[in-house]
Protein backbone atom coordinates (compact mmCIF):
# COMPACT_ATOMS: atom_id res chain seq x y z
CA UNK A 1 0.00 0.00 0.00
CA UNK A 2 3.03 2.11 0.76
CA UNK A 3 4.85 1.41 -2.82
CA UNK A 4 0.94 2.29 -4.18
CA UNK A 5 0.88 6.14 -2.51
CA UNK A 6 4.50 6.40 -3.35
CA UNK A 7 4.24 5.94 -7.11
CA UNK A 8 1.24 8.67 -7.11
CA UNK A 9 3.05 11.10 -5.69
CA UNK A 10 6.18 9.97 -7.93
CA UNK A 11 3.48 10.53 -11.32
CA UNK A 12 1.89 14.10 -9.58
CA UNK A 13 5.78 15.15 -9.35
CA UNK A 14 6.29 14.40 -13.01
CA UNK A 15 3.55 16.05 -13.67
CA UNK A 16 4.50 18.56 -12.55
CA UNK A 17 8.12 18.78 -13.27
CA UNK A 18 6.76 18.66 -17.04
CA UNK A 19 5.05 21.83 -16.61
CA UNK A 20 7.36 23.59 -14.97
CA UNK A 21 10.30 23.01 -17.00
CA UNK A 22 8.29 23.29 -20.58
CA UNK A 23 7.17 26.99 -18.91
CA UNK A 24 10.67 28.04 -17.77
CA UNK A 25 13.23 25.98 -19.23
CA UNK A 26 12.24 24.60 -23.29
CA UNK A 27 12.91 27.90 -24.59
CA UNK A 28 16.31 27.46 -23.91
CA UNK A 29 17.07 24.13 -25.10
CA UNK A 30 18.00 22.78 -28.49
CA UNK A 31 14.97 22.19 -31.17
CA UNK A 32 15.78 18.19 -32.06
CA UNK A 33 16.07 17.40 -28.27
CA UNK A 34 11.84 18.48 -27.72
CA UNK A 35 8.67 17.15 -28.50
CA UNK A 36 5.19 18.30 -28.00
CA UNK A 37 2.69 16.53 -25.62
CA UNK A 38 -0.84 17.94 -26.40
CA UNK A 39 -2.65 17.27 -22.96
CA UNK A 40 -6.47 18.34 -23.85
CA UNK A 41 -8.82 20.29 -21.02
CA UNK A 42 -11.79 19.44 -23.12
CA UNK A 43 -14.40 17.28 -21.19
CA UNK A 44 -17.30 16.04 -22.84
CA UNK A 45 -19.51 19.63 -22.78
CA UNK A 46 -22.93 20.72 -24.76
CA UNK A 47 -22.24 23.66 -27.38
CA UNK A 48 -25.19 25.14 -25.90
CA UNK A 49 -26.60 25.35 -21.84
CA UNK A 50 -30.06 26.10 -21.25
CA UNK A 51 -30.85 29.69 -19.94
CA UNK A 52 -32.47 29.18 -16.49
CA UNK A 53 -33.37 32.76 -16.72
CA UNK A 54 -35.35 32.73 -19.57
CA UNK A 55 -37.94 34.25 -19.34
CA UNK A 56 -37.95 36.19 -16.09
CA UNK A 57 -41.97 35.27 -15.28
CA UNK A 58 -42.77 31.64 -16.86
CA UNK A 59 -46.04 31.88 -15.89
CA UNK A 60 -47.29 33.97 -18.71
CA UNK A 61 -46.93 30.39 -20.61
CA UNK A 62 -50.74 29.10 -20.34
CA UNK A 63 -51.38 26.95 -22.66
CA UNK A 64 -49.78 24.52 -25.21
CA UNK A 65 -46.78 26.23 -26.99
CA UNK A 66 -46.83 25.32 -30.00
CA UNK A 67 -44.08 28.04 -32.47
CA UNK A 68 -41.58 30.27 -31.46
CA UNK A 69 -39.99 33.19 -34.00
CA UNK A 70 -37.31 35.79 -33.28
CA UNK A 71 -36.92 39.28 -34.78
CA UNK A 72 -33.59 39.42 -34.04
CA UNK A 73 -33.11 43.06 -35.68
CA UNK A 74 -35.36 44.72 -32.63
CA UNK A 75 -34.84 42.03 -30.25
CA UNK A 76 -38.39 40.54 -29.72
CA UNK A 77 -39.57 36.81 -29.45
CA UNK A 78 -42.86 36.17 -30.07
CA UNK A 79 -44.68 32.88 -28.83
CA UNK A 80 -47.51 31.34 -29.89
CA UNK A 81 -50.12 29.16 -27.83
CA UNK A 82 -53.41 27.20 -27.60
CA UNK A 83 -56.09 27.10 -25.13
CA UNK A 84 -59.40 28.59 -24.54
CA UNK A 85 -59.61 31.96 -23.13
CA UNK A 86 -56.03 32.93 -23.19
CA UNK A 87 -54.08 34.93 -25.52
CA UNK A 88 -52.22 33.64 -28.36
CA UNK A 89 -49.66 35.43 -28.79
CA UNK A 90 -46.90 36.72 -26.01
CA UNK A 91 -44.22 39.08 -26.77
CA UNK A 92 -40.76 39.00 -24.94
CA UNK A 93 -37.48 40.83 -25.29
CA UNK A 94 -34.64 38.40 -26.11
CA UNK A 95 -33.62 38.96 -22.28
CA UNK A 96 -36.53 37.25 -21.43
CA UNK A 97 -38.83 40.15 -19.88
CA UNK A 98 -42.86 40.25 -20.98
CA UNK A 99 -43.85 43.18 -23.10
CA UNK A 100 -47.55 42.42 -24.30
CA UNK A 101 -49.95 39.75 -25.53
CA UNK A 102 -52.62 40.12 -28.24
CA UNK A 103 -55.35 37.55 -29.11
CA UNK A 104 -56.89 39.05 -32.33
CA UNK A 105 -58.02 36.54 -35.34
CA UNK A 106 -55.94 33.59 -34.03
CA UNK A 107 -57.55 30.61 -34.35
CA UNK A 108 -55.20 27.50 -33.68
CA UNK A 109 -51.71 28.41 -34.23
CA UNK A 110 -49.32 26.11 -35.67
CA UNK A 111 -45.94 28.07 -36.91
CA UNK A 112 -44.99 31.77 -36.00
CA UNK A 113 -42.10 33.77 -38.47
CA UNK A 114 -40.83 37.61 -37.64
CA UNK A 115 -39.95 38.98 -40.92
CA UNK A 116 -38.53 42.46 -40.10
CA UNK A 117 -36.61 44.85 -41.76
CA UNK A 118 -35.39 48.67 -40.49
CA UNK A 119 -39.23 49.86 -42.32
CA UNK A 120 -41.28 46.90 -41.13
CA UNK A 121 -42.21 44.52 -38.15
CA UNK A 122 -44.48 41.82 -39.73
CA UNK A 123 -45.33 38.63 -38.00
CA UNK A 124 -46.63 35.48 -39.43
CA UNK A 125 -48.77 32.95 -38.47
CA UNK A 126 -49.99 29.40 -39.71
CA UNK A 127 -53.68 28.93 -38.62
CA UNK A 128 -54.65 25.68 -38.35
CA UNK A 129 -58.01 26.04 -36.74
CA UNK A 130 -61.29 25.19 -37.98
CA UNK A 131 -63.03 28.46 -37.38
CA UNK A 132 -63.80 31.80 -39.55
CA UNK A 133 -60.13 32.35 -39.53
CA UNK A 134 -58.59 28.90 -39.84
CA UNK A 135 -57.17 27.17 -42.93
CA UNK A 136 -54.92 30.44 -43.34
CA UNK A 137 -51.75 31.76 -43.42
CA UNK A 138 -51.91 35.94 -41.58
CA UNK A 139 -49.65 38.60 -41.50
CA UNK A 140 -49.80 40.79 -38.73
CA UNK A 141 -47.90 43.84 -37.44
CA UNK A 142 -45.92 43.67 -34.07
CA UNK A 143 -48.82 44.59 -31.90
CA UNK A 144 -51.25 42.20 -33.35
CA UNK A 145 -53.00 44.21 -36.08
CA UNK A 146 -53.82 41.79 -39.21
CA UNK A 147 -52.21 43.23 -42.13
CA UNK A 148 -52.77 40.21 -44.66
CA UNK A 149 -54.58 36.89 -45.08
CA UNK A 150 -53.42 34.54 -47.51
CA UNK A 151 -55.72 31.35 -48.17
CA UNK A 152 -59.27 30.87 -48.10
CA UNK A 153 -60.53 31.59 -44.34
CA UNK A 154 -62.61 28.67 -43.16
CA UNK A 155 -62.30 26.21 -45.86
CA UNK A 156 -59.82 23.85 -46.26
CA UNK A 157 -58.58 23.03 -49.94
CA UNK A 158 -56.35 21.97 -51.97
CA UNK A 159 -56.68 24.91 -54.87
CA UNK A 160 -53.53 27.58 -56.09
CA UNK A 161 -56.48 29.73 -57.69
CA UNK A 162 -57.44 30.63 -55.32
CA UNK A 163 -54.84 29.91 -52.86
CA UNK A 164 -55.99 27.25 -50.14
CA UNK A 165 -54.17 25.15 -47.81
CA UNK A 166 -55.12 22.80 -45.08
CA UNK A 167 -52.73 22.67 -41.86
CA UNK A 168 -49.89 24.64 -43.14
CA UNK A 169 -47.44 23.88 -40.80
CA UNK A 170 -44.04 26.68 -40.96
CA UNK A 171 -43.10 29.44 -43.29
CA UNK A 172 -40.15 31.01 -43.95
CA UNK A 173 -39.91 34.44 -45.27
CA UNK A 174 -36.78 35.88 -46.64
CA UNK A 175 -35.48 39.43 -46.91
CA UNK A 176 -36.68 40.12 -50.26
CA UNK A 177 -40.39 39.01 -48.99
CA UNK A 178 -40.05 35.64 -51.07
CA UNK A 179 -42.09 33.31 -48.67
CA UNK A 180 -41.67 29.54 -48.47
CA UNK A 181 -44.55 27.74 -47.00
CA UNK A 182 -45.20 23.86 -46.05
CA UNK A 183 -48.61 23.00 -46.15
CA UNK A 184 -49.46 19.56 -44.82
CA UNK A 185 -49.29 18.89 -41.09
CA UNK A 186 -51.24 15.56 -41.37
CA UNK A 187 -54.32 17.47 -43.66
CA UNK A 188 -55.16 16.97 -47.60
CA UNK A 189 -51.93 18.68 -48.67
CA UNK A 190 -48.33 17.87 -48.84
CA UNK A 191 -46.09 20.33 -50.71
CA UNK A 192 -43.75 22.81 -50.53
CA UNK A 193 -45.37 26.38 -52.16
CA UNK A 194 -42.97 29.51 -53.19
CA UNK A 195 -44.85 32.86 -53.41
CA UNK A 196 -43.04 36.55 -54.71
CA UNK A 197 -43.56 38.90 -52.21
CA UNK A 198 -46.58 39.98 -54.23
CA UNK A 199 -48.00 36.36 -53.54
CA UNK A 200 -47.58 35.19 -57.02
CA UNK A 201 -46.48 31.57 -56.97
CA UNK A 202 -43.40 31.06 -58.45
CA UNK A 203 -42.70 27.24 -57.61
CA UNK A 204 -43.83 24.37 -55.76
CA UNK A 205 -43.97 20.66 -55.07
CA UNK A 206 -46.86 19.29 -54.00
CA UNK A 207 -47.45 15.41 -54.05
CA UNK A 208 -47.68 13.20 -51.52
CA UNK A 209 -44.98 9.90 -51.36
CA UNK A 210 -41.46 8.63 -50.52
CA UNK A 211 -39.45 9.70 -53.67
CA UNK A 212 -37.76 12.79 -54.59
CA UNK A 213 -39.23 16.20 -53.92
CA UNK A 214 -42.30 14.11 -52.45
CA UNK A 215 -43.38 14.82 -48.53
CA UNK A 216 -45.30 13.23 -45.95
CA UNK A 217 -45.73 15.35 -43.41
CA UNK A 218 -43.59 18.26 -44.34
CA UNK A 219 -43.38 20.25 -41.29
CA UNK A 220 -41.01 22.94 -41.03
CA UNK A 221 -38.79 25.08 -43.67
CA UNK A 222 -35.68 27.42 -43.70
CA UNK A 223 -33.08 29.11 -46.09
CA UNK A 224 -29.33 28.94 -45.87
CA UNK A 225 -27.32 31.57 -47.15
CA UNK A 226 -26.40 29.52 -50.04
CA UNK A 227 -29.72 29.61 -51.98
CA UNK A 228 -30.93 26.25 -50.71
CA UNK A 229 -34.26 25.40 -49.10
CA UNK A 230 -34.35 22.58 -46.86
CA UNK A 231 -37.63 21.41 -45.43
CA UNK A 232 -38.33 18.52 -42.60
CA UNK A 233 -39.68 16.01 -44.25
CA UNK A 234 -41.28 14.37 -41.24
CA UNK A 235 -43.56 11.37 -41.78
CA UNK A 236 -40.35 10.46 -44.11
CA UNK A 237 -37.69 11.04 -41.69
CA UNK A 238 -35.48 12.72 -43.75
CA UNK A 239 -34.73 16.60 -44.70
CA UNK A 240 -35.07 17.46 -48.08
CA UNK A 241 -33.13 20.39 -49.78
CA UNK A 242 -34.42 22.14 -53.14
CA UNK A 243 -32.55 25.17 -54.83
CA UNK A 244 -34.44 28.22 -54.04
CA UNK A 245 -34.54 30.28 -57.39
CA UNK A 246 -35.41 26.90 -59.45
CA UNK A 247 -36.97 24.63 -57.41
CA UNK A 248 -34.80 21.76 -58.46
CA UNK A 249 -34.05 19.19 -55.57
CA UNK A 250 -30.36 19.08 -54.43
CA UNK A 251 -30.59 15.92 -52.24
CA UNK A 252 -31.91 14.19 -48.97
CA UNK A 253 -30.44 13.43 -45.38
CA UNK A 254 -32.01 10.47 -43.78
CA UNK A 255 -28.79 8.95 -42.24
CA UNK A 256 -29.30 10.72 -38.73
CA UNK A 257 -33.17 9.88 -38.43
CA UNK A 258 -33.74 6.44 -38.27
CA UNK A 259 -35.77 6.63 -35.18
CA UNK A 260 -37.90 9.67 -35.83
CA UNK A 261 -38.30 12.32 -38.22
CA UNK A 262 -37.52 15.82 -37.79
CA UNK A 263 -40.10 18.26 -36.24
CA UNK A 264 -38.10 22.09 -37.21
CA UNK A 265 -35.09 22.72 -38.90
CA UNK A 266 -33.20 26.09 -38.29
CA UNK A 267 -29.31 27.29 -39.01
CA UNK A 268 -27.29 29.20 -36.90
CA UNK A 269 -25.97 32.63 -38.16
CA UNK A 270 -22.67 31.82 -39.11
CA UNK A 271 -24.29 29.22 -41.45
CA UNK A 272 -22.20 26.55 -40.28
CA UNK A 273 -24.91 24.17 -38.54
CA UNK A 274 -28.48 23.29 -38.73
CA UNK A 275 -30.34 22.71 -35.62
CA UNK A 276 -32.94 20.32 -35.88
CA UNK A 277 -35.44 19.02 -33.34
CA UNK A 278 -36.99 15.98 -32.78
CA UNK A 279 -40.45 15.52 -31.16
CA UNK A 280 -40.77 12.56 -29.45
CA UNK A 281 -37.19 12.04 -28.56
CA UNK A 282 -37.39 15.70 -26.97
CA UNK A 283 -33.56 16.35 -28.62
CA UNK A 284 -32.34 18.76 -30.42
CA UNK A 285 -29.23 17.69 -32.96
CA UNK A 286 -26.28 20.23 -33.91
CA UNK A 287 -25.73 19.19 -37.67
CA UNK A 288 -22.52 20.55 -40.12
CA UNK A 289 -23.94 22.27 -42.91
CA UNK A 290 -22.72 20.76 -46.11
CA UNK A 291 -20.44 22.94 -48.56
CA UNK A 292 -22.21 24.28 -51.87
CA UNK A 293 -22.17 22.06 -54.62
CA UNK A 294 -22.68 18.99 -52.15
CA UNK A 295 -25.30 17.83 -50.08
CA UNK A 296 -23.37 14.71 -48.74
CA UNK A 297 -24.87 12.95 -45.76
CA UNK A 298 -26.22 14.25 -42.21
CA UNK A 299 -23.22 14.73 -39.74
CA UNK A 300 -24.17 15.30 -36.18
CA UNK A 301 -21.43 17.38 -33.94
CA UNK A 302 -23.83 17.97 -30.68
CA UNK A 303 -26.81 16.78 -29.12
CA UNK A 304 -28.86 18.66 -26.37
CA UNK A 305 -31.22 16.70 -24.74
CA UNK A 306 -34.61 17.69 -23.12
CA UNK A 307 -35.93 15.94 -20.21
CA UNK A 308 -38.66 13.13 -21.30
CA UNK A 309 -41.80 14.62 -22.81
CA UNK A 310 -40.94 18.01 -23.13
CA UNK A 311 -41.71 17.36 -26.97
CA UNK A 312 -39.88 20.42 -28.69
CA UNK A 313 -41.65 21.31 -31.44
CA UNK A 314 -40.70 24.30 -33.66
CA UNK A 315 -37.88 26.51 -32.78
CA UNK A 316 -35.62 29.69 -33.97
CA UNK A 317 -32.55 30.91 -33.53
CA UNK A 318 -31.40 34.36 -32.77
CA UNK A 319 -29.59 36.00 -35.59
CA UNK A 320 -27.83 38.45 -33.20
CA UNK A 321 -26.87 36.25 -30.32
CA UNK A 322 -26.61 32.48 -31.59
CA UNK A 323 -29.51 31.46 -29.06
CA UNK A 324 -31.96 28.94 -29.34
CA UNK A 325 -35.55 29.47 -28.74
CA UNK A 326 -37.62 25.72 -28.82
CA UNK A 327 -41.50 25.55 -27.54
CA UNK A 328 -42.01 22.83 -26.19
CA UNK A 329 -45.87 21.87 -26.46
CA UNK A 330 -45.44 18.54 -23.73
CA UNK A 331 -43.77 20.98 -21.22
CA UNK A 332 -46.08 24.15 -22.55
CA UNK A 333 -43.01 26.25 -22.31
CA UNK A 334 -40.28 28.12 -24.57
CA UNK A 335 -36.89 27.54 -23.63
CA UNK A 336 -33.66 29.45 -24.42
CA UNK A 337 -30.26 27.87 -25.00
CA UNK A 338 -27.37 30.01 -25.26
CA UNK A 339 -24.03 28.93 -26.95
CA UNK A 340 -20.69 28.15 -24.26
CA UNK A 341 -16.95 28.55 -25.58
CA UNK A 342 -15.14 25.10 -25.23
CA UNK A 343 -11.99 24.95 -23.55
CA UNK A 344 -8.95 24.85 -25.93
CA UNK A 345 -6.07 22.37 -26.25
CA UNK A 346 -2.82 23.31 -24.97
CA UNK A 347 0.97 22.03 -25.53
CA UNK A 348 3.42 21.07 -23.33
CA UNK A 349 7.46 20.58 -24.85
CA UNK A 350 9.24 18.15 -22.36
CA UNK A 351 13.16 17.60 -23.04
CA UNK A 352 13.68 14.25 -22.74
CA UNK A 353 18.04 13.95 -22.16
CA UNK A 354 17.59 16.35 -18.81
CA UNK A 355 14.95 13.53 -17.51
CA UNK A 356 16.90 10.42 -18.55
CA UNK A 357 14.35 9.24 -21.45
CA UNK A 358 16.46 10.07 -24.52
Amino acid sequence: MTRFWVCVAGAGFFLAFLVFHSRFCASRLPLPLHFALKISWRPEEALYRLDVDWPKYSEYFTGATFCVAVDSLNGLVYVAQRGDNIPKVLVFTEDGYFLRAWNYTVDTPHGIFAASTPHEQSVWITDVGSGLYGHTIKKYNSFGDLVQVLGTPGKKGTGLNPLQFDNPAELYVEDTGDIYIVDGDGGLNNRLIKLSQDFMILWLHGENGTGPAKFSVPHSVTVDSDGRVWVADRGNKRIQVFDKDTGEWLGAWNNCFSEEGPSAVRFTPDGKHLIVAQLNLSRLLLTAAPPVGSIGDCSVISTIQLADQVSPHLLDVSGKTGAIYVAEIGAKQVQKYVPVKSYSSSFVCIHLEEIGFW
